[in-house]
């Protein structure tokens, strides 16, 4: 196989428990996101958009659903011969077969497919965040800087530093430091978790960790600080866009509502960068005669013959007659029955909210019921 420039290994096994309900059943990259996308579709777009035609995806955890969603590929133009997308779950050898013990050692099981691809370079990326990236800007980045290691950051408050991996970079993007969430930053450039190795680095470092006993076998915790103290070439990347990782109830609630109202701060709807979707092609939805609807996403499929205000409705989504729906997001399929009320609350794939009963309330916290949940009598 020819030499590529870029492998893509997307990292898409985590469990997600901070995202209680919705991921009991399937992995957090395949959770449903805005209506008629699911969170992985972001990271693959970009893949697309940035012309990296060859992705490896790691799965682990509860991974059928994720499996059969990626399917070929084709959705995100990632089914070309010699490249596209490959799902590399975990794998028993000789020896025995074992889960990942870390973003390090995933990728290190997977060496062989790296070693098939022979990239010049290799892109980690998470499979739970919200962006829009084009990863050719970092990729020359770091050909300019002559680097072995990229890592994309952003600038966060300072008072939220402690919360994220900080990188201390002087004045020409060259990387000094790196704290796991220090009690006292001296730098507010954090780590978005998406790093360009030119691979012979990667490959070095990752057969080195695994024979560390000590070692955590993670990026943030063990590769970037060993190959500091190596002294190898280590930049930043500063990105300014728009990036939420979505793995918490209110950060996901938080971030499906800013897709709301006439100017989102993040842009589902852009033609020169799309999001794509595997999402079946679905009727239109049809919003019913006694129906008002007011600054709500409404997808494909849904049917509507009650309120629904600044709410997400996901594909097949189900909204009864004289229902409500507020700050709230309906997953695939969820259905609020007639006279039913929901507010500020998330409803799993195919859950229900029966015929006249009330789920959340705007002075709580959000409530969250999991896929295929029923709220009947008694559950409000």
């Amino acid at each position: 196989m020819s030499k590529k420039e870029c492998v893509a290994m997307l990292l898409a096994g985590g469990q997600g428990s901070r995202l209680g309900a919705l991921t009991k059943s399937i992995a957090k990259p395949a959770v449903s996101f805005g209506g008629k996308y699911r969170i992985i579709d972001f990271a693959l777009s970009n893949c697309a958009n940035s012309e990296i035609n060859t992705v490896g995806v790691l799965t682990q955890y509860r991974p059928y659903v994720l499996h059969s969603y990626l399917g070929t590929g084709a959705a995100w133009d990632l089914d070309e011969a010699g490249g596209g997308i490959s799902v590399l779950p975990p794998y028993a050898t000789e020896s025995g077969g074992a889960w990942y013990a870390g973003t390090a050692d995933a990728i290190y099981q997977n060496i062989g497919y790296l070693e098939t691809q022979d990239p010049e370079y290799v892109l980690i990326l998470s499979g739970d965040h919200l962006y829009s990236m084009d990863y050719r800007k970092m990729i020359a980045e770091h050909k300019k800087n002559n680097a072995d290691l990229t890592v994309s950051v952003m600038q966060v408050p300072w008072e939220e530093a402690p919360r994220f991996g900080i990188l201390t970079a002087d004045e020409n993007g060259q990387i000094s430091k790196f704290t796991e969430k220090p009690a006292e930053p001296d730098s507010n450039l954090a780590s978005m978790g998406i790093y360009v190795f030119s691979c012979d680095v990667l490959v070095k470092a990752l057969k080195e960790d695994a024979e560390d006993p000590d070692s955590e076998h993670d990026f943030g915790n063990n590769i970037i600080p060993k190959l500091l103290a190596e002294g190898k070439r280590l930049f930043v990347y500063e990105f300014e866009g728009f990036w939420k990782d979505v793995g918490t109830i209110a950060s996901y609630m938080e971030t499906n509502m800013q897709l709301l109202g006439a100017e989102p701060e993040f842009n589902l709807y852009s033609k020169t960068f799309p999001i794509m979707s595997n999402e079946p092609t679905r009727p239109p939805q049809f919003i019913g005669k006694g129906a008002v609807v007011d600054d709500s996403i409404v997808s494909n499929g849904c049917l509507v013959f009650g309120d629904v205000k600044h709410s997400v409705l996901s594909t097949d989504a189900i909204v009864g007659e004289h229902a409500v729906v507020e700050d709230s997001i309906l997953l695939p399929g969820a259905v609020v029955e007639d006279r039913a009320r929901v507010v500020n609350a998330i409803l799993g794939e195919h859950a229900r909210v029966l015929e006249g009963c009330a789920f959340g309330s705007k002075d709580e916290d959000t409530s969250v019921v999991g896929d295929n949940a029923v709220v009947g009598k008694g559950d409000e």
